[in-house]
């Protein structure tokens, strides 16, 4: 089994599917000769050739546009963002057009489109993955499925671990979430970069006799409730990890939940841990990130309750 980083594991996802559906098509900026800025469609265009793996003008609407033309026309569309950052102006395409194809033509068309996008801060630049066996399992997963599946890649991860990658076929389900760790007092709730972040923190936490449970919920939509709520049940105890802005941000939904439905098992309040409500500031992203000390703090708070 090959030891590779989670940036070669998408590419690896990307060139097992190409080669076994001759319907996939990748395009965006900068994808196709240099191989995309972060490198991850590298050797794809020589392999492939240019009709399958291509650069496409900086318009972010006309690539996802054709995307969508494209899915209802037989072929199986992965079309790149450069940086979640610059995905506004797709919006329309994406919220009107792709998201709701099924529905408006009453079943008669789906979008089997794949848009991926790196995304999160920790690298000095740019404003779901969290190892490399979930990123390839994850987007073959994505590309098979028959509706559009958005993709989001921790950029912040892309070069920075590397795990156990099988060769070949094989799929992880989306909307499972998968316990990375089992604990008894405290349930840490996270995704994409902020995995290792809370796996930091419980192991810190271990060393005051605290036993934290680990769950990366893989996706947000569709969301694992069964994983959620049991984990919530178990401790007790809940502290909800993100990178993104606090008001607003998907820990809101998953702290309703809870208290929705599982309240009466409730130790102590639900705690999330997040990005300020402030613009992402590029030289203070270290202060701006949840790093595993403030973890720290709401699983101490937590049990002291």
């Amino acid at each position: 089994m090959a030891q590779l980083t989670l940036l070669q594991a998408i590419n690896d996802a990307l060139k097992n599917e190409m080669k076994k559906d001759d319907r996939v098509v990748i395009f965006g900026e900068d994808v196709g000769y240099v191989g995309g800025v972060f490198r991850a469609t590298e050797g794809l265009q020589k392999e492939f050739g240019e009709s399958r793996c291509f650069d496409t003008p900086l318009c972010e609407s006309g690539i996802i546009g054709a995307a969508i033309g494209m899915s209802l026309y037989g072929l199986k569309p992965v079309a790149e963002i450069q940086f979640l950052d610059f995905i506004y102006p797709a919006f329309d395409q994406i919220i009107s057009e792709a998201a709701k194809m099924r529905y408006r033509s009453g079943g008669q068309f789906t979008c089997p489109l794949v848009i991926r996008a790196p995304y999160g801060g920790g690298i000095k630049g740019g404003h779901f993955p969290s190892k490399p066996y979930d990123a390839k399992g994850l987007f073959i997963s994505a590309i098979r499925d028959p509706d559009p599946v958005m993709f989001l890649e921790p950029k912040r991860l892309y070069r920075s671990l590397k795990g156990e990658v099988p060769e070949g076929d094989y799929t992880v389900p989306i909307g499972k979430a998968h316990i990375v760790q089992e604990g008894a007092d405290v349930t840490l709730f996270c995704y994409g970069a902020m995995v290792p972040v809370s796996t930091e923190a419980a192991q810190k936490a271990s060393s005051q006799g605290i036993s934290c449970e680990v769950v990366d919920l893989r996706t947000i939509t569709p969301l694992d409730m069964g994983a959620i709520l049991a984990a919530a049940q178990k401790t007790g105890r809940v502290v909800i990890v993100h990178e993104a802005v606090k008001t607003a941000g998907f820990g809101a939904e998953i702290s309703a939940l809870i208290s929705e439905r599982a309240m009466e098992y409730m130790k102590a309040p639900i705690l999330r841990v997040a990005g300020f409500d402030t613009p992402f500031p590029y030289t203070l992203e270290h202060v701006y990130m949840p790093d595993s000390i403030r973890v720290l703090r709401a699983v101490e708070k937590v049990m002291q309750y």
